[in-house]
């Protein structure tokens, strides 16, 4: 049911997309630069109906490969021991916060305040209570979906509340989708949008912003007309909602196959399938066969019948989108108080989501990214109790980590990321300055 929500939130994205120009995600940001440069020529039908139709390419394509990779991956972890998920867990954080969008040194302060939440609780192996300040609701940790509902959800109600109120659509607008003539201009388009978009799904945090923005330079740079582009090209909303809807799918291969998400959106997937006691990795397909099953064929027909959805839903999301932002910011805090009461039907954790949404309006305001911050508080025990079962195992040996080969290769390989992102950095603080250089020469 997550990940058909997930397809869902993705239909409604778009009336806010392409209607009044304000994407709902980071990786929506793409869509609009052509999307609502064709509403105000008349065209919002005929880009909503490229949106929807390009959906389905991309999901079915990130659907196969769902099906094809996830278990021989999954495989791979059985060969796993503790120092080895000690250093996928580094890895993880380590390609999470370098490939997220800003500073890596945020990204990594972010996965640190994550860790630090992850302490929360009742230590695994000595039973001693760490920063529950005497409260018996933090014994057993913060669940890691009222962190998740208050850093994404309540963070983003902050920041709207801030804001002046959005411009209304037109209702009127009817779906329009692109024809066998405009599908011979699409395909190149659509292709490089699913290439692109398996590539970065399956590495961990790369997710669809980075997906959609290559995937729309790229489709401008190899497009008989780039010169529309920014003007109302229906190439330039081909390509990076194809590559959103691959990413969506792909995203679950790290996260089903060694518990690392993928993106925001698996994140909050792998929170509630642990919070069911089912751990990703090779076991949960052996165990729990169908659980996967059941996925695969939930998604399978959640990207069926995206069009019908999508046709279905315009309207009542155009309705939506139109209604005054104290009406609708209010119905959303009354579903999320809801939903998180329901968790435990204890109050406090109305408070830890309360706390959670003041935490991720500070990151935000500041420029931190949040998946760190979710895969630090999700990875945290993971890394923890590795760590010190490789201690024990080897009578505090640190020598461990790196006697292990998979264990050494993990660290290498998480060095390698860091390397690379402060040389990139580097050379993009030399290009800057050399450009204002080039720029005060007489």
């Amino acid at each position: 049911m997550a990940c058909n929500s997930e397809k869902t939130r993705q239909l409604s994205c778009l009336s806010c997309i392409i209607l009044i120009n304000t994407p709902g995600t980071n990786s929506a940001a793409a869509t609009v630069l052509d999307g609502y440069a064709m509403k105000k020529q008349g065209r919002a039908g005929e880009a909503l109906g490229i949106s929807l139709a390009c959906g389905v390419v991309g999901g079915l394509f990130g659907w196969v490969l769902l099906v094809l990779l996830t278990e021989p991956l999954a495989r791979v972890a059985l060969m796993f021991t503790p120092p080895a998920y000690f250093a996928l867990g580094i890895l993880g954080i380590s390609v999470i916060a370098t490939l997220t969008e800003g500073s890596m040194v945020k990204g990594f302060m972010a996965a640190v305040i994550g860790l630090m939440i992850a302490t929360i609780g009742t230590d695994p192996f000595s039973g001693v209570n760490r920063f529950t300040f005497g409260r018996p609701e933090l014994l057993d940790g913060v669940p890691y979906l009222l962190i998740m509902i208050g850093v994404y959800a309540l963070s983003e109600l902050y920041m709207q509340a801030s804001e002046d109120d959005w411009e209304k659509p037109d209702t009127r607008i009817r779906i329009k989708l692109p024809n066998w003539a405009m599908w011979k201009r699409l395909w190149p388009a659509t292709t490089l949008g699913s290439g692109i978009g398996a590539f970065e799904g399956v590495m961990p945090g790369a997710g669809g912003t980075i997906a959609a923005f290559m995937s729309y330079n790229e489709a401008r740079r190899w497009s008989k007309h780039p010169e529309e582009f920014g003007k109302g090209s229906p190439e330039g909303v081909a390509a990076p909602e194809t590559a959103n809807n691959v990413v969506a799918l792909t995203a679950l291969i790290p996260t089903l196959s060694f518990g690392i998400p993928g993106s925001n959106s698996t994140a909050i997937l792998l929170g509630g399938v642990m919070m069911h006691g089912l751990v990703p990795g090779p076991m949960l397909f052996q165990q729990h066969p169908d659980f996967i099953y059941g996925l695969y064929g939930g998604l399978l027909i959640a990207n069926v019948t995206l069009l019908l959805l999508g046709i279905l839903i315009m309207t009542p999301c155009l309705w939506l989108v139109g209604q005054p932002k104290p009406v609708l910011t209010a119905g959303i805090y009354a579903l999320i108080f809801t939903g998180v009461y329901s968790v435990n039907n204890d109050a406090f954790d109305i408070a830890i989501a309360l706390g959670a949404g003041i935490l991720g309006y500070g990151l935000k305001h500041f420029r931190f990214p949040f998946l760190p911050l979710v895969l630090g508080t999700i990875l945290g025990y993971l890394i923890e109790s590795s760590f010190r079962r490789s201690l024990l195992v080897s009578n505090g040996d640190y020598a461990i980590f790196v006697r292990d080969p998979i264990s050494a290769g993990m660290l290498g390989v998480a060095v390698l990321f860091i390397v690379i992102s402060l040389a990139r950095n580097w050379y993009m603080i030399r290009r800057e300055r050399e450009k204002e250089d080039r720029a005060f020469q007489p």
